[in-house]
């Protein structure tokens, strides 16, 4: 657990994404951990790691070999878990669908700002008995971001520093319909996991950014009217690559970390809680110990 005096300390870095991510050169002392949450059962076990001295904890979204599809997620064990492995901050590898010309597959985009269109998905920890309203006015961690964009630049991938990511519930792919009412909302980029994954991580207290990897254009295109798995994996392959690329220049941008998030990540619950002291729920209370622990005293 996290120094209850200096809050998201020391530093952890979680990477949430596919399978591979987590095969960095470098990577040392890593084992495979189980970790029981009291929301059930994340996608997979923990892989807890260093590089280069900085504590590292990897977790296959799907599961490895990709078993889970994203509407049967456990998006709250994961958050949990990742907690209770010390994780302070996340960073969300995922795979997306680009509504922009100028964002075609292979770019990463940083994103910046979310619309939840999820609707088959439990959203919080909190509920009867403990209620809780966090910020979410900006959804994502500058100072991650900009450990990311530092990175990213090193490496020449092609990038866009904001954008708004739209999470869909899946596992279908848009009709055309929605894609082209998301384009008109001026959304970037569409995908299936990174909601209510961000929701969480605030809640939980930690700091969180997501790298969007475009595959495809989504079904909106003239010239790629048709998204097809065996054209998203392709590309996929490529960007695997540069996600632990990535992921490996990143960490030295974002490790060392002395004190609480300068914006405030790590402290989202000290005004958020709502239910009076008295009329918490005990069950709620123990269930929270990770998430919640440092403002519940548990």
């Amino acid at each position: 657990m996290s120094d209850t005096k200096m809050p998201g300390t020391p530093p952890v870095i979680g990477i949430l994404g596919g399978s591979g991510v987590y095969d960095i050169d470098g990577l040392e002392n890593t084992e495979w951990i189980k970790v029981e949450s009291s929301f059930g059962e994340p996608s997979d076990e923990l892989l807890v790691g260093e590089l280069n001295g900085q504590k590292m904890v990897f977790l296959p979204r799907h599961g490895r070999g990709h078993r889970i599809p994203p509407s049967e997620l456990n998006f709250r064990a994961n958050i949990d878990a990742l907690k209770r492995a010390g994780v302070t901050e996340i960073i969300s590898v995922s795979a997306c669908g680009s509504f922009k010309e100028e964002l075609p597959p292979g770019t990463f985009v940083i994103v910046d700002q979310f619309i939840d269109r999820t609707f088959a998905r439990e959203k919080s920890f909190f509920g009867t008995g403990l209620v809780a309203h966090v910020g979410l006015g900006h959804p994502v961690c500058g100072r991650l971001g900009d450990g990311i964009e530092r990175a990213v630049k090193l490496l020449g991938i092609p990038y866009r520093r904001g954008g708004t990511y739209l999470a869909m519930e899946g596992p279908q792919f848009s009709t055309l319909a929605e894609s082209e009412l998301y384009r008109s909302w001026g959304c970037d980029v569409i995908g299936m996991t990174n909601m209510p994954e961000a929701k969480l991580a605030r809640e939980a207290e930690m700091c969180y950014a997501t790298v969007a990897m475009v595959t495809d254009f989504d079904c909106w295109h003239p010239e790629h009217d048709h998204v097809s798995v065996e054209a998203i994996i392709k590309t996929l392959l490529s960007n695997a690559d540069h996600a632990r690329q990535l992921v490996k220049k990143t960490v030295p941008f974002i490790a060392g970390r002395g004190a609480p998030c300068g914006q405030g990540c790590h402290t989202a619950l000290d005004t958020a809680i709502i239910t009076a002291p008295d009329a918490r729920d005990p069950k709620m209370i123990a269930k929270l110990n990770a998430v919640a622990g440092r403002v519940l005293g548990g």
